[in-house]
């Protein structure tokens, strides 16, 4: 049945034939897929999410790679912490410890970063990356790569603190080990993000610019040491921001939005995270995984680097009035939310109430209880992206965030199923 299942979902995938799908190590991407997923700092607090759960659900052994986020980028143009106590001062009990020991309070490296080394001690194969922007934290970006000095002067802190672990408080080199390279989430150069952000036309020469000079920098210190960046889906972002043949020449790989596509800043019902173009999409820009893929391969983009983002959380409206499935109806509002109006995490939206609806043909499943309107993945939904991205020879999956997946992991080992 399991079999079948993929056979079939395959199929939607391409949209053309049925191909089946070879499980074994030895069919696998001759560069290895990539399986990413974010690790956000703040969930050790209201969402109770430590990093001894990424262990004890299956996820560490399922990933190559977790993005720790974030890092800031601070007025000075140097990397900061924007939580030291999360990161490395908060001693972590026993019970909530990757090994089962307690952190001491003499011990110089606490909090997540000591966990995180942790869990790279009991998974030998996982990489953790330093997530260095995000959202909230890209708003000096711009004035800290606008000359070589700066753009020289960023990266050497940058490598200082995350690389070289030498975290303020502590004795030096008190945090090596834990990162073995950078992922810039820039949000997003040359053109808006957060409110207040500061841009400049001449974000996207040196966005290239201070990647080579970040590049040059962490290699000097580990030639191991791995770049990647976060990447926008809308093509007018891309274009405002990014010398794409250029930046992936430096880059080992780079993950691209594949979620966020519609959401409650729009006044009527849409797919998060569809994967193939919706036809009955009303918008004058009809965004899709697959669209984004082709804007990034036609401007140079080799398809082994792209590594394509999947959303473990949903987006939602609620005053949805339709006499069919609610789909690009309008709305009133955001739906409510845990941890905010309009999001929802997979874990909870799983057991959430309504009917199911599901098309094959666009990558897509959506919840409409007859009010409220949740457009999320589950795993079905991610297998058949996980086939798509081994049939196009893309790098592999990227997921945001891992807290939103299960006790199981779920969504983590529908991807891992395909993608290894």
């Amino acid at each position: 049945m399991r079999r079948l299942l993929k056979h079939t979902l395959v199929a939607a995938a391409v949209g053309l034939v049925a191909v089946a799908v070879p499980s074994s190590p030895a069919q696998a991407h001759p560069d290895g897929y990539k399986r990413v997923a974010y690790f956000i700092q703040w969930g050790i607090y209201g969402r109770n999410f430590h990093v001894k759960d990424v262990d004890t659900s299956g996820a560490a052994a399922k990933l190559t790679h977790i993005n720790y986020a974030f890092g800031f980028v601070g007025p000075e143009g140097t990397c900061y912490s924007a939580d030291p106590w999360a990161d490395w001062q908060r001693g972590v009990s026993a019970e909530e410890s990757v090994d089962g020991v307690a952190d001491t309070g003499d011990q110089p490296l606490k909090g997540n970063l000591n966990q995180l080394k942790k869990l790279k001690a009991k998974h030998p194969g996982l990489k953790v990356l330093i997530s260095v922007g995000g959202w909230t934290g890209s708003r000096y970006f711009s004035d800290a790569v606008l000359t070589p000095e700066s753009r020289a002067k960023l990266a050497a802190s940058c490598v200082d603190l995350w690389l070289k672990g030498n975290l303020p408080g502590l004795p030096a080199g008190a945090g090596a080990g834990v990162f073995d390279g950078i992922d810039l989430d820039w949000e997003w150069p040359g053109s808006s993000g957060n409110d207040g952000n500061v841009i400049r036309p001449e974000d996207k020469q040196n966005f290239t610019l201070f990647l080579a000079e970040l590049r040059r920098q962490a290699k000097a210190f580990d030639r191991r040491s791995e770049l990647t960046a976060f990447l926008p889906a809308a093509a007018a972002k891309i274009d405002s921001g990014f010398e794409v043949s250029k930046i992936f020449n430096v880059l080992d790989f780079a993950t691209i939005q594949g979620y966020d596509l519609h959401g409650t800043w729009e006044p009527q019902t849409g797919h998060n995270g569809n994967l193939l173009t919706d036809r009955r999409d009303p918008n004058p820009v009809k965004y899709s995984v697959d669209q984004t893929v082709r804007d990034y391969v036609s401007r140079g983009a080799p398809k082994r680097k792209i590594v394509v983002g999947v959303p473990a959380y949903g987006q939602g409206w609620t005053g949805v009035k339709s006499t069919g499935d609610g789909l690009y109806a309008p709305a009133t509002g955001a739906a409510p939310g845990v941890w905010g109006p309009g999001t929802e995490d997979y874990k909870v939206l799983a057991g959430k109430p309504g009917k199911h609806y599901r098309d094959l043909r666009t990558g897509t499943q959506w919840l409409y209880d007859g009010n409220e309107f949740w457009s999320y993945d589950d795993p079905a939904v991610l297998l058949q992206k996980a086939a798509y991205i081994r049939l196009k020879g893309l790098g592999g999956s990227m997921m945001w965030s891992i807290d939103g997946d299960d006790a199981k992991a779920s969504l983590t080992s529908a991807l891992y199923s395909i993608l290894r």
